[in-house]
């Protein structure tokens, strides 16, 4: 359907490169009017370019769209608020944001730094929250809108030397879950994707990392990466349409081609006794049980 977000005014995170930019440009393209959230940071989060969100204002507005920028960073309740202002301001009105916005600071658990598991916690985590809580004290009262997150299969299944990336990513996908818990009953949706794609971001690990992950058995779930940053864009303009609105709480998973939906955390096994669980019991019990043919991701490399 041409037009699918027609008089729609949406903010986009992280939308400069990317994916982020992909999905303002979509979205523009689409019928909406966005507002270009990015910092123009480099992948670790360092440095600043204010013209990466302008650039991506000025194509969308030579393609015929509409939007603003905005260089306010995410990691500040502040910075969030004035996010959501802006779209008012310019626009009148606020129906969908997304968030995007992310950076790397890769580091194996016994060597990562305090300041890399707080920056990354700060723009991935705090950055969807400051962004999604202050949208959604319109949302409420307009009893319409759009959430659409961005999780990981780097938090989702976990991927070697990203602890502070995953525990983000993943706490991102709780967090979007009790969104839509919170905003349903207000005619508000919130969804998450979990991208795969070649991006500035994944193309930056480096081969070495790489192939010692695959070497150690500790890769994510997906080691091939498929598509470009563009091919995520549909999807989450779907979210954002009307047409998405029975979809609430769910973490999607999308690269070229590929959709899927995640499955809800379920139970896989149980054991249970009248009673509570001794030590001696659990040793006898567990291994025939709750640890028969149970998945290592990483198995000892000691020699034996």
């Amino acid at each position: 359907m041409a037009n699918s977000l027609q008089d729609k005014v949406a903010v986009v995170t992280g939308a400069g490169r990317g994916i982020g930019r992909g999905v303002a440009m979509l979205m523009a393209q689409e019928g909406a009017k966005v507002v270009v959230v990015d910092l123009g940071v480099n992948v670790d989060g360092t440095g600043q370019d204010q013209s990466v969100a302008e650039q991506v204002v000025a194509e969308i507005k030579a393609a015929g769209g509409t939007a603003v920028a905005s260089s306010e960073s995410v990691t500040s309740m502040a910075g969030g608020e004035s996010i959501i202002q802006t779209a008012v301001d310019s626009f009148g009105k606020l129906d969908i944001v997304v968030t995007v916005a992310g950076i790397l600071r890769d580091r194996m658990i016994f060597n990562m730094a305090e300041e890399e598991w707080d920056d990354v916690i700060s723009v991935h985590l705090k950055g969807t929250f400051s962004i999604v809580k202050n949208a959604c004290i319109l949302f409420r009262q307009q009893r319409s809108g759009r959430v659409i997150t961005f999780s990981s299969t780097s938090g989702l299944y976990g991927n070697s030397g990203q602890c502070n990336y995953g525990a983000a990513k993943d706490g991102i996908a709780g967090f979007t879950r009790v969104v839509a818990r919170d905003m349903g009953r207000y005619g508000v949706t919130a969804n998450s994707i979990s991208p795969s794609a070649a991006t500035r971001m994944t193309t930056s690990i480096p081969d070495e990392a790489r192939e010692l992950r695959a070497s150690r058995g500790i890769t994510g779930a997906s080691s091939t990466l498929r598509g470009g940053p563009d091919d995520i864009a549909p999807m989450v303009t779907w979210l954002a349409s009307d047409e998405a609105a029975h979809v609430n709480g769910h973490v999607f998973h999308v690269t070229e081609g590929l959709i899927t939906l995640l499955n809800e955390p379920e139970p896989v096994k149980t054991i249970q006794k009248d009673g509570k669980w001794t030590v001696d019991e659990l040793i006898r019990v567990v291994p025939v049980t709750l640890g028969f043919e149970l998945f290592n991701p990483a198995p000892s490399q000691n020699p034996t």
